[in-house]
């Protein structure tokens, strides 16, 4: 008995130690090393630490109180004694809501507007149409000589656009990147797919809404969120198109506050502010908020996005 309990240790341990270690199986089914997981710890620590740093200054320079700020030669690390004066100050005047009113509204017309132009642009040119391959060598045409800047404002200003929100979205409705990604998901879609909608009577737009859309909403919120991105921090059209202070976005509105410092407290009439600093810091974190909201609804799409281009068959 005793040995027979022996000889089933000995092969269960040899049969650890040939789990533990095979040369035939992947590497990255092998169990990492203590010194592996060390170093992969501290390099992620460091990479936190870079880049939580700078937005815990920015939040705290926002809540610090001016003797603070005197102290510390202008921003701080962690407010000692917290105050919202900086955005009680900023929100007195009506110009930073109207500035994140127009955000808003650029953002999400110009999104909508520009997902709609990509995803059915990018379907027509992922099927094999006649017209396909003139369109696509068109939009990496775009991707190679950009428009210049004369003729783009001449443009604006011959369709009458100047003063008008349309100027900070119309130029901004389609991405040749945003299209190229997206035409290359709709492609890997199986044709059987949509000949079999075909057989059923489909007409293409039924195809597109019923079969395709549902099918891409790991890339739609990738693409999404590109445009997103690009509409909320825009500021340079804004700078070019639109002189009526009240039609400002706020990305443009920063970068007022950051170029000309206490100044641009007195184009918001505040006679007495915190130090301008705060109002800086305060402003960017305004103007970061909002976006910085969208991720979490748009994280199990990046997640079902990256299994499905992990995973074939």
């Amino acid at each position: 008995m005793a040995t027979t309990l022996t000889a089933t240790k000995t092969l269960a341990a040899r049969k650890v130690k040939e789990l533990s270690y095979n040369p035939k199986r992947p590497v990255w089914k092998e169990r990492p090393s203590p010194l592996y997981q060390t170093i992969k710890a501290l390099v992620l620590i460091v990479f936190s630490v870079s880049i939580l740093t700078p937005i815990l200054l920015v939040v705290s320079t926002s809540l610090a109180d001016n003797d603070q700020l005197m102290r510390a030669g202008g921003f701080v690390l962690w407010p000692e004694r917290p105050t919202l004066d900086a955005y009680v100050t900023i929100f007195k005047g009506p110009m930073v809501i109207q500035s994140l009113g127009v955000s808003l509204f650029v953002t999400a017309i110009g999104t909508v507007l520009a997902l709609f132009v990509t995803i059915t642009m990018a379907y027509a040119t992922s099927r094999t149409v006649l017209f396909g391959r003139p369109v696509m060598l068109a939009v990496l045409f775009t991707l190679l000589f950009a428009p210049g800047l004369i003729p783009s404002f001449l443009m604006i200003r011959q369709l009458n656009l100047l003063d008008s929100l349309w100027s900070l979205i119309l130029p901004g409705i389609f991405g040749a990147f945003n299209f190229v990604v997206m035409r290359s998901f709709f492609m890997n879609i199986p044709g059987e797919l949509i000949e079999s909608a075909r057989i059923d009577g489909a007409t293409d737009w039924q195809i597109l809404w019923r079969i395709v859309m549902p099918l891409s909403k790991a890339v739609i919120a990738v693409v999404g969120l590109f445009y997103a991105v690009g509409f909320w921090n825009s500021f340079f059209n804004a700078l070019l198109y639109i002189n009526d202070h009240s039609k400002w976005p706020i990305q443009l509105l920063l970068r007022n506050f950051v170029v000309q410092g206490s100044g641009a407290a007195d184009q918001l009439g505040i006679t007495t502010a915190p130090p301008p600093q705060s109002i800086q810091m305060a402003v960017v974190v305004v103007a970061l908020v909002p976006i910085l909201m969208i991720y979490p609804f748009l994280q199990k799409h990046f997640a079902k996005g990256v299994i499905t281009g992990a995973v074939k068959g």
